[in-house]
């Protein structure tokens, strides 16, 4: 099993920036690919951003591009979602996901990933 942590959410200002967090523990050995998602108030769970574990191949959807930023510390095996110029439609709680290296699928499927974490509210207020 692994299990992920997220953090670093928060309330910030439109054109504010936060970072999140994803501390990956267990069986981090099985993880190919780390994405993050998000989930506003009434809507679906939506794609934001992924990573290859090793920190290579990161992609994103089309509007977070050029202002959000996915990395990854091998040494922490935490994977960071850097946010600036938010806006008030990038409120919403992001989830972290892991999947493993046995699973194909799009990378913007929730169902390609085999790990989820908890949460974390981000909001942006006008």
């Amino acid at each position: 099993q692994v299990q992920l942590v997220e953090s670093g959410g928060g309330l910030v200002q439109a054109g504010g920036s936060l970072r999140l967090s994803c501390a990956a523990s267990g069986r981090t050995f099985s993880i190919y690919r780390v994405g993050w998602f998000r989930q506003a108030p009434g809507k679906e769970r939506e794609f934001v951003a992924t990573i290859i574990w090793g920190g290579g191949s990161p992609y994103y959807t089309d509007s977070v591009k050029g202002r959000f930023t996915i990395s990854k510390d091998n040494a922490k095996n935490t994977v960071y979602l850097q946010m600036n110029s938010l806006k008030p439609e990038d409120t919403a709680v992001y989830y972290c996901a892991a999947r493993r290296n046995d699973v194909s699928g799009s990378v913007q499927q929730l169902s390609s990933y085999n790990y989820w974490g908890q949460g974390t509210q981000v909001t942006v207020s006008a």
